[in-house]
């Protein structure tokens, strides 16, 4: 089941239900992106008509934060479960060193992927990550030093490729790029290296549960985050009513 919440198609599943699905493709005949918005992506999405094109050959999207859960349920087509990026990596690294699967950490800050790879695979000791690289800050602007990101994913051939470019980069990098290095899965992960790492603090459980993440984030970095949750997110709200009154129009 699809859910679309602001014009942006959202697939309804569980974590394990996602989980599941992601692994089925790492063995299909295709080379697939998964995204997972949160209310700043679907602000984006309005107007960045590329950010749109990567999530519109996407082969799964996921609800990443429960604002969105919260319109979704507003429009009376609730999700079963928030699925964010941030669970989503660990979770598929643990089900892929069960299953054999590769992997190869692209991007996060200086030192995070290796770090990384340290904590997960302590945690699953038959975890094969094939690879990381952190490529310097505009490579996407470089056609040189995309050729030898491509080329470098190319020789490590991984099943999974976890991108933590930041949104919108990653997707749009992904949808680019991805029949070129040719990978079975890859997935937009923000953050996740830097949390995983311990370079960056994610919000306790219970701020996660009460949708107040964003606020956590805000905190440890006022001076980046500030304009995004104060003045540029909140326009999400206005969506969400928008699309409500909209429908009601269009049922009766």
């Amino acid at each position: 089941m699809v859910v679309n919440i602001c014009g942006v198609n959202i697939h309804n599943f569980t974590l394990s239900e996602a989980i599941e699905r992601i692994d089925s493709l790492t063995v299909a005949d295709s080379f697939s992106l998964v995204a997972t918005p949160n209310i700043d992506h679907v602000i984006r999405l309005q107007k960045d008509i590329d950010f749109m094109k990567a999530y519109n050959e996407s082969a799964i999207v996921f609800p990443d934060s429960m604002p969105i859960l919260w319109a979704a349920k507003f429009l009376g087509t609730p999700f079963k479960e928030k699925i964010s990026g941030s669970d989503l990596f660990p979770k598929l690294c643990e089900v892929a060193s069960q299953k054999g699967r590769k992997v190869f950490f692209l991007g996060g800050r200086e030192g995070a992927a290796t770090k990384s790879v340290e904590i997960l695979v302590g945690k699953f000791p038959d975890l094969q990550v094939v690879g990381t690289y952190c490529p310097p800050f505009g490579f996407e602007h470089d056609e040189q030093e995309n050729r030898k990101v491509i080329e470098i994913i190319q020789k490590a051939k991984p099943d999974i490729l976890f991108v933590g470019l930041g949104a919108p980069k990653q997707e749009k990098w992904i949808c680019k790029y991805k029949d070129q290095y040719q990978v079975p899965v890859s997935i937009g992960i923000g953050g996740s290296l830097e949390f995983v790492s311990g370079m960056v603090k994610r919000a306790p459980k219970w701020m996660q549960n009460a949708g107040l993440e964003w606020f956590w984030r805000l905190i440890m970095e006022p001076r980046r985050l500030w304009k995004r949750y104060l003045i540029d997110d909140p326009i999400f709200f206005w969506l969400v009513l928008k699309q409500k009154f909209s429908k009601e129009c269009i049922t009766k």
